[in-house]
């Protein structure tokens, strides 16, 4: 649900960009949202398609990249995926900790016509 006023802003940054480059449209957005973001894309994507009702939004194409995220070897630095019930790194065996890969939430570009 909190994905409603976050969706909001994106289409009220679009609109923006839009009317500031004398754009008949947007084309389309391209988000990048990661795992630990505490957004859903799907969710922003069913409430793009109603908030952009009536704007320069509507129609528009929402590219949602996902980002995985990655622990970081506290032992070193490895960047990696966590495997099920391990946090050890594949490179040394160290333990991984949180790193902030997998927090990503922006607009990435925004395509207008």
């Amino acid at each position: 649900m909190h994905e409603f006023p976050i969706t909001s802003q994106i289409v009220k940054i679009a609109q923006k960009h839009a009317e500031k480059a004398q754009a008949v449209r947007v084309l389309k957005i391209n988000l990048v949202v990661g795992d630990y973001s505490g957004y859903i894309g799907d969710a922003i994507r069913l409430y793009f398609d109603i908030l952009s009702e009536g704007t320069l939004c509507e129609g528009a194409e929402l590219s949602i990249r996902r980002v995985e995220p990655m622990l970081r070897c506290t032992a070193c630095g490895e960047l990696f995926k966590k495997e099920p019930f391990s946090f050890a790194c594949p490179k040394c065996g160290g333990e991984g900790g949180p790193s902030e890969i997998g927090k990503e939430f922006y607009i990435d570009s925004i395509e207008v016509e």
